[in-house]
């Protein structure tokens, strides 16, 4: 166990001298393995790994839906979300901040990145926002917070890293992420009429749409629409009718959503040959990125085994007489701590693999603690003082300090520890859909 411990001491020290994720833990497991067993036992053991990821099939759904996400980015279906949004909830106070929320919930249904999301929104809705005198604050309170929703909405790529990590149903794991990712934007909503009750001014009420002009942007998520439920029908089986008789793998799925995304940006005349050359080039890039931290996570996580932590912490956790729920509960502040100083994945990656063995031999529920886990890291991206989604609106919008998007997701984040409690007090919430798979 000792030496798991200064293993992950040395992991976050790498990182907070910026070595990166997948070279500090692919590093330290080498060297660690080294010293548990043999120098050739550890070669041995990186170099079947490496190999092994390059030619697992099952790994390709990592670039495919990566390759959905920028497609649906480049066909513009994040302004059709918008649109239809501000058509229902602009007309209230503090209603165009709501509608934003709401698109970026319904985009993130179909990209499955937090920060391509907030990135893409930011665009759209910032405009909007402006332009009826809402404060800098909840405008980029509501574009980060909504951002979040990308990586718990299905399909989800840090949904996708996770099952591959402890090897749990990718499948379950999104349908397990719906009623949250709702539950999600519902308690965003709240959040934003708290800001309103708070500074009436921060959130004028916006023109009231017509009928018509409401029908008009329904027509205009057609696409969107069809290409989710082709994606999550066809994993689940919805589509198992006559004459479709469509099911899909999670592979499979996410082929479907990667060829559909890119017909319907040809289809909007959204995508030339540069683009196309930008999001194929992108797709590699993040792609090569995900799968050095995943294969730098296993080393990691094969030295943390047989090194004995996995045992020792369970021993230890016996020893004591803790609850599994108080150990859960301080997972959890683990990983909020943790989540204040590290981005979203390398706190994923650099944890998972020594809390799972832990978590799931207390009997927990894998597929509920990937979803609490995904939850926690939600925070993480809108916490100070790395707050991924906050310095991401702050490059792109550049002229709002960074002081006063932190100040305004304070009530969203305060709303997401609100529904974590939830999450652990009542995991029927995520365990519900996936029951009756």
């Amino acid at each position: 166990m000792t030496a798991s411990l200064i293993g992950f001491a040395v992991v976050l020290l790498l990182v907070l001298l910026r070595v990166p994720i997948a070279f500090a833990m692919g590093m330290v497991g080498v060297v660690g393995f080294a010293l548990e067993t043999s120098v050739r036992g550890s070669l041995s053991m990186s170099a079947r790994l490496i190999t092994d990821t390059s030619q697992d099939y099952g790994l390709s759904v990592v670039p495919l839906f990566v390759a959905m996400g920028l497609f649906v980015n480049k066909s513009g279906i994040s302004r059709e979300m918008y649109q239809i949004s501000n058509a229902f909830l602009g007309h209230f106070r503090g209603g165009i901040a709501m509608a934003t929320v709401a698109a970026c919930g319904g985009f993130a249904a179909v990209c499955g990145s937090s920060l391509a999301t907030a990135a893409t929104m930011s665009r759209v809705a910032m405009p909007e926002m402006r332009k009826f005198g809402y404060s800098d604050g909840l405008s980029t309170a509501s574009i980060a917070a909504g951002g979040t929703l990308g990586i718990l909405i299905p399909p989800s790529v840090v949904l996708v890293i996770y099952g591959l990590l402890t090897e749990t149903s990718i499948g379950k794991l999104f349908i397990a992420g719906v009623l949250p990712g709702i539950l999600g934007i519902l308690f965003y909503l709240l959040a934003v009429r708290v800001t309103i009750a708070r500074d009436p001014g921060a959130g004028p009420a916006g023109p009231r749409a017509t009928w018509s002009e409401r029908l008009t942007a329904v027509k205009g998520v057609w696409a969107t629409l069809l290409l989710f439920f082709l994606v999550i029908g066809g994993l689940y089986g919805a589509l198992d009718f006559w004459p479709l008789h469509l099911t899909f793998s999670p592979t499979e799925a996410a082929g479907m959503g990667a060829g559909g995304a890119f017909l319907i940006a040809l289809a909007r005349r959204g995508l030339n040959f540069a683009g196309l050359r930008e999001v194929l080039t992108e797709t590699a890039t993040t792609t090569a990125s995900l799968f050095s931290v995943l294969i730098g996570a296993w080393i990691f996580s094969n030295f943390v085994n047989i090194a004995g932590l996995p045992e020792a912490l369970l021993a230890a956790v016996q020893s004591a007489g803790l609850s599994p729920w108080a150990v859960m509960g301080m997972i959890i502040l683990i990983y909020i701590a943790l989540g204040c100083v590290f981005e979203s994945m390398s706190m994923l990656l650099l944890t998972v693999p020594i809390f799972f063995p832990l978590v799931t031999s207390l009997g927990f529920d894998p597929v509920w603690f990937g979803i609490v886990v995904v939850v926690v890291t939600e925070i993480s991206l809108i916490t100070p003082p790395v707050g991924l989604n906050v310095f991401v609106l702050k490059n792109v919008i550049g002229d709002v300090p960074t002081a006063t998007i932190f100040r305004g997701v304070t009530p969203f984040w305060i709303m997401d520890i609100l529904r974590l409690l939830l999450l652990l007090l009542v995991p029927g919430i995520a365990l519900f859909l996936p029951s009756l798979l």
